[in-house]
């Protein structure tokens, strides 16, 4: 059986936990990964990328920003739509901040170019993996990969392998509380081969539910749909799509551009928060302590400030100092909570709720009156558009 031993044991190849090993290692602490997946079903995974300013900077500094500077988008705003009208919510004129919209999947293969570089312990194909004695002094990783049995000592491991990994699963139940809800909707998500119709991303609340144009590269746009939990992607034809984000984006003197669609997928809407991001010597990050509706563009940006804070506790542990590793649930629970309220807010500001949610329609449509008010509130305040810039491009690590 091989023995591994390292500092920090890492479960998981995301985001959260590539940056997290770069992170460490940028500051002399040592980690070694381990993915169940292939290297390849990593770079698959299609996902949006809209980064707060504090993100990007922090990619920059880890020396990850030449190709996100390059092929991304810098935008200072977004557009909130309602009763086909459209307002235009400015974030740099508002508090000079700005947001940048680079896929998820090109971070990720910057990440991994960047591990490649410096030679980093990665096992992608783990079979079979699991924690062991986290409550005591010497926590162990072990998993199968290429017909052999492994095991990691180190002296932390952190969980950074999703919502149904087995790191959040391995506190004990009496330990830890889960806060979850589903929404009553979900998005159809499509990724189309057309340039974007405007220089900011579109969201917009319609009769028929949400709709949203956003942005990803000078050549390629995202578009949502709000449809029901239920539904399956096979109904929805090119055309059907086509059709329902003309009606529910339309504004007067707009046009959208119409192109191949490559890839289409419907995602529940969901969110979740754990209790604790820590036990014993057992750390969470991301989506394995906390799951967001993609309405606020918060899920990566939060995996990033998870990595920001809880990289800072560990070098200073090594260094002598365990004052900011202990408070690293605390204070990252309290950032996310935060998340949490405007990723909520922006979800039930922007969709339709389904009168078969509530007890009665009507009360279905006094949402739907009171939703168009708030909107057309926010488009008229200057101080409403400026608390919605502030947590849109993000609040500080």
């Amino acid at each position: 059986m091989p023995n591994l031993r390292t500092q920090v044991a890492i479960i998981g190849a995301g985001p959260a936990g590539l940056l997290l090993g770069l992170s460490l290692r940028a500051s002399g602490v040592d980690s070694i990964i381990v993915e169940h997946s292939s290297a390849d079903q990593v770079l698959g995974r299609v996902r949006a990328g809209v980064l707060e300013q504090s993100s990007a900077e922090t990619l920059t500094r880890l020396g990850l920003g030449e190709r996100m500077t390059a092929e991304g988008i810098r935008s200072d705003r977004i557009f909130l739509q309602a009763a086909g009208r459209r307002h235009h919510i400015d974030f740099g004129a508002l508090i000079d901040r700005r947001v940048t919209l680079y896929g998820q999947q090109e971070i990720e293969r910057d990440l991994l170019a960047a591990h490649e570089r410096a030679g980093s312990a990665i096992y992608f194909d783990a079979e079979a993996v699991a924690v062991h004695d986290i409550e005591g002094g010497q926590p162990r990783v072990s998993f199968e990969h290429d017909g052999a049995t492994h095991e990691i000592t180190a002296d932390f491991i952190v969980g950074a392998d999703g919502i149904d990994g087995v790191c959040r699963r391995s506190i004990p139940r009496q330990e830890i509380t889960l806060f979850d809800r589903a929404y009553p909707f979900a998005w159809l998500g499509v990724v189309a081969e057309v340039p974007p119709s405007t220089e900011g991303s579109i969201y917009a609340l319609h009769d028929d539910g949400f709709a949203m144009l956003a942005p990803q590269s000078a050549h390629v746009s995202r578009l949502y749909l709000q449809v029901d939990p239920h539904e399956l992607v096979a109904n929805f034809s090119d055309a059907r799509i086509w059709q329902e984000l003309q009606l529910r984006l339309s504004t007067p003197g707009f046009t959208l551009v119409e192109g191949p669609i490559l890839s289409k997928v419907i995602t529940p809407m969901r969110a979740l928060v754990a209790s604790r991001l820590g036990y014993g010597h057992l750390f969470l990050i991301g989506d394995a302590g906390h799951v967001l509706p993609p309405t606020g563009a918060k899920g990566l940006n939060a995996a990033i400030g998870d990595v920001a804070i809880l990289s800072a506790g560990l070098v200073a542990h090594f260094g002598g100092s365990d004052i900011r590793l202990a408070g690293y649930s605390d204070e990252a629970l309290r950032r996310q909570w935060l998340m949490q309220q405007f990723a909520q807010w922006m979800t039930e500001l922007l969709h339709r709720t389904p009168s078969s949610s509530i007890l009665t329609a009507p009360a279905a449509d006094f949402n739907y009156q009171s939703q168009l008010a708030r909107i057309d509130y926010i488009g008229r305040s200057v101080h409403a558009q400026s608390s919605l810039a502030e947590q849109y491009t993000g609040l500080p690590f």
